[in-house]
């Protein structure tokens, strides 16, 4: 099972898509797939409606060739991003692997579809690409003991796409690394949000991506220096989480900022997928 959101921005449907690929209509259920519906066992009674054959099928295949494909979650209130968690990465961006998990936020609004465009930034030059995967919290996280706590507090998992303007990061930020994270659409997330109960093991999943068909990333999960369950726990004893919250868990080595690959510029188109959690594309506009 897993679930989306169809529709024009700002306008769209919250839908279920079933093991063999059948899409259903969820709005029987819930007006939208955001943290009141996780919170309140939405996937528990998605899963009992779409077994009952209580909801009603929709002719869309769900890939953006019908209705548009927007994020999986409607109106994350925090989008909370954990920096250099892959060692490799860490070394391709010139930096010891970190001790604690580094935290730093993008706007909610970063939030889009997966195949949605994504305008580059007037004055941009450095636009870099980070697949990662994306935990969205199910359910209060707060001062949580342990990490067994940690992973029943998570709705499920997506793919993010942390966009980031490396010189609006590093050179304009006074030391914050926000500045260049919270541009227009520079978090595409989807296309699917899949419940954690069916994500055998967050920390074996392979993702990967690709600029204009050429691979960039290809790693796992295994790699993070910090898993989902430790940041979560993290996390938790430094802010409340909640549900329909965001939290991208940091990127795997491939990025431009490696020296090794030329930065995004319009007319680019971004690929990248995590094993069961789908495939997202992009093309990039200039703003």
């Amino acid at each position: 099972m897993r679930f989306l959101r169809l529709g024009p921005v700002g306008a769209e449907q919250p839908h279920v898509a079933d093991d063999r690929g059948r899409l259903f209509d969820l709005r029987p259920i819930t007006a939208d797939v955001d943290g009141a519906f996780l919170a309140s066992g939405g996937v528990q009674r998605a899963r009992a409606a779409l077994d009952a054959g209580e909801l009603p099928p929709v002719d869309d295949p769900g890939d953006g060739s019908g209705l548009r494909v927007g994020a999986p979650i409607a109106r994350p209130m925090a989008v909370l991003c954990i920096g250099q968690n892959y060692a490799a990465h860490a070394a391709e961006s010139g930096s010891a692997p970190p001790e604690v998990p580094i935290l730093f936020f993008k706007h909610p609004n970063t939030v889009v579809g997966p195949y949605d465009e994504v305008p580059v930034p007037r004055g941009a030059e450095q636009v870099d690409w980070e697949v990662e995967l994306g935990v969205v919290i199910g359910r209060r996280a707060r001062y949580l003991d342990s990490v067994e706590q940690a992973l029943e507090c998570v709705a499920g998992y997506v793919v993010a796409n942390d966009v980031s303007e490396r010189a609006f990061q590093k050179e304009h930020s006074g030391g914050q690394w926000s500045k260049g994270k919270c541009a227009e659409a520079f978090n595409p997330v989807g296309p699917w949000l899949v419940p954690a109960d069916e994500v055998a093991d967050p920390q074996a999943l392979r993702l990967r991506s690709w600029v204009n068909g050429e691979p960039r990333q290809d790693s796992t999960t295994a790699d993070m220096i910090f898993g989902v369950g430790e940041i979560v726990r993290h996390l938790s004893q430094y802010m409340t989480l909640e549900p329909g919250d965001l939290v991208n868990t940091g990127t795997p080595e491939g990025v431009a900022m490696s020296g090794r690959f030329p930065y995004l510029k319009a007319g680019d188109v971004l690929e990248m997928e995590i094993d069961g959690l789908g495939r997202q594309r992009q093309r990039f506009t200039q703003a």
